[in-house]
């Protein structure tokens, strides 16, 4: 298995992030994925948008910007829930991943700190 397949979930949920937050377009979307490490070419991009799109994830139309037909993204709802889910799969395998160095960084501080969960806050006792 190679990098591009490692990280194409990640490349997926970043492009449902950022279509949750504003209408995005691909080369909008290529920018900002290279700044995040991630060198995608249109031959791969559009592919992953268009899965996306077919899945039901995004809708897209096209817009009339600068004299040119630009094919715009919206995350749905299904979307959303697709990206809620993959947050909660990050969250826990980022917790796996560093288990050892977050143990050892809050070590007697964890058990006072409140229970977060994807924006809620629990003050239950651990």
């Amino acid at each position: 298995m190679g990098e591009r397949d490692l990280l194409s979930g990640l490349v997926r949920l970043h492009i449902l992030h950022h279509a949750a937050h504003e209408p995005i377009f691909g080369q909008g979307i290529m920018d900002e994925l290279g700044h995040h490490g991630y060198k995608l070419s249109p031959g791969t991009l559009y592919p992953i948008l268009h899965g996306l799109e077919k899945s039901g994830y995004l809708t897209s139309n096209t817009e009339l910007v600068a004299g040119r037909q630009r094919r715009v993204y919206v995350i749905t709802d299904a979307g959303r829930e697709m990206l809620a889910l993959g947050k909660t799969k990050v969250w826990e395998l980022f917790r796996e991943l560093f288990e050892d160095e977050l143990r050892f960084s809050t070590r007697g501080v964890t058990d006072s700190m409140p229970l977060v969960s994807l924006g809620k806050i629990s003050h239950e006792k651990r």
